[in-house]
C-alpha cells in the first residue's frame, strides 16, 4: 500500500480542482501543463514524505524492533 501523497490520481484530482479555480479566475491550463503540474506535485510530495520519515526515525526515542 502507498500513502495518499504518492498517488498520481490524488494529485491529478487536486490539479483538476486547482485548474478549475484558476479558470474561474481567468487563467487557462492546457492538458500538457496540467500533466506536468501533476507529476511535479507527486514528486515533491514523495520527497517531502521521505524527508518526514527520515526525520521521524532520527528523532525517535525508541529503537526499531529486531523481531
Amino acid at each position: 500500500m502507498k500513502n495518499w501523497y504518492q498517488s498520481k490520481t490524488v494529485w491529478g484530482a487536486l490539479v483538476v480542482i486547482l485548474s478549475a479555480l484558476l479558470r474561474a479566475a481567468g487563467y487557462e491550463f492546457g492538458e500538457a501543463e496540467a500533466a506536468q503540474l501533476t507529476d511535479a506535485a507527486a514528486t515533491i510530495a514523495t520527497a517531502i514524505g521521505g524527508l518526514l520519515a527520515l526525520y521521524g526515525r532520527l528523532t525517535a526515542k525508541l529503537p526499531i524492533s529486531q523481531k
